[in-house]
């Protein structure tokens, strides 16, 4: 019902970035009308609202309702590779509920997990939000941290979290590569260093079930980072998101200006 409500305020009487999302729809998908167009963005819109309040809700959800709502399918591919004492590198993408990823794979799998996060300018909510996301064997990284983070514990085993198909600062070292009908720059964090330490590294694609229920699954994009060419992990990853997104257009974050840099 709050969602609902929100959804009014949110996209009729506000308007929240509109403009943005129909932009970066038509330009992804040239082949739909605008009749198709409108019913992706209000549908966008309904999801973006489930997720932010949904976000909100993980803040007081116990660990039983994270599993239910947020659950791995298949935890044993992340186990086999605990069991050799080996650490992983998992890509999700900012498709359907990311922000509960943070919490319920510590809850899931033999992992101790290493989320890596963009701070929030505000100090106080950062510190709010980053010990509430850490409550279940999970610790999050600043973005800024990320070499530092990986030298400190690679001899342990990890699971690491690296969402990178936000839009990157540092086109230098990005990986250009087509998706969505786009000429696009990836960060290039999760490649560099599974290839430095030669770990696995899975795609996290997480599905919708129901409203406030998602089920996640791990795909290997690789096992072994340094026998592929320069590139093309970050392919990889590329590849299976955009396949998760053609399935299911709106609930991917269309109101980031994903596409503001060109090469």
């Amino acid at each position: 019902m709050f969602s609902d409500l929100l959804y009014i305020l949110v996209y009729r009487l506000i308007g929240y970035r509109r403009k943005v999302v129909v932009e970066n729809l038509k330009s992804s998908f040239p082949e739909k009308n605008p009749a198709e167009i409108e019913l992706l963005t209000r549908k966008f819109f309904h999801h973006l609202c489930d997720i932010s309040l949904e976000s909100i809700k993980g803040f007081s959800m116990s660990p039983d309702e994270i599993i239910r709502r947020h659950r791995i399918v298949n935890p044993e591919f992340a186990n086999y590779y605990f069991d050799k004492g080996i650490s992983i590198i998992t890509v999700p993408g900012h498709y359907n509920n990311w922000e509960w990823g943070s919490m319920s794979p510590g809850l899931q799998i033999k992992y101790p997990i290493v989320g890596f996060y963009k701070p929030m300018s505000n100090k106080r909510v950062d510190t709010f939000v980053k010990k509430h996301r850490s409550r279940f064997n999970t610790r999050l990284a600043s973005i800024r941290e990320t070499a530092a983070t990986f030298e400190e514990l690679y001899k342990s085993p990890n699971g690491y979290i690296m969402a990178a198909d936000q839009s990157p600062t540092n086109l230098k070292d990005s990986y250009w590569i087509n998706f969505l009908n786009h000429d696009t720059p990836w960060l290039h964090g999760p490649e560099k260093y599974a290839r430095k330490y030669n770990w696995p590294v899975a795609y996290v694609e997480i599905q919708k079930v129901r409203r406030g229920f998602y089920e996640l699954k791990l795909a290997l994009l690789t096992d072994n980072p340094a026998s592929l060419p320069e590139g093309e992990i970050t392919r990889l990853y590329a590849s299976h998101l955009e396949k998760t997104i053609i399935q299911e257009p709106a609930f991917w974050l269309w109101s980031h200006r994903r596409w503001k840099h060109h090469r």
